[in-house]
């Protein structure tokens, strides 16, 4: 699965900085919602994140419930989330716009 999102430019040494050291519970979670192989990319200057995982479960619906309840998750994104900018063609309910797979190679 892939997303993209802006960051903001001012925030991008903040970002960089949360992500080194990302907190330990916040990945336990990613792993036991069965999400692996969880990379973000930047792209300056046009200042866009793109992040990518494979996901390893059977229930999407329910392991991204899973995560957007989880109180330390949304204690994570709280602190992440000023760094980030969405982009215009978002839908309601959307933080990082979901992208359409063209290709793959495995």
């Amino acid at each position: 699965m892939g997303g993209i999102i802006g960051v903001n430019p001012d925030k991008i040494t903040e970002y960089k900085r949360l992500h080194a050291d990302v907190w330990p519970q916040v990945l336990e979670k990613i792993t036991q919602c069965h999400i692996r192989n969880y990379v973000i990319y930047l792209r300056e200057p046009e200042n866009l994140l793109f992040a990518h995982f494979e996901y390893h479960g059977t229930d999407w619906a329910a392991d991204s419930a899973k995560i957007a309840s989880d109180p330390v998750t949304l204690e994570w994104w709280a602190v992440c989330g000023p760094c980030q900018r969405q982009l215009d063609s978002l839908q309601k309910g959307e933080w990082w716009a979901p992208m359409e797979e063209v290709f793959f190679h495995p």
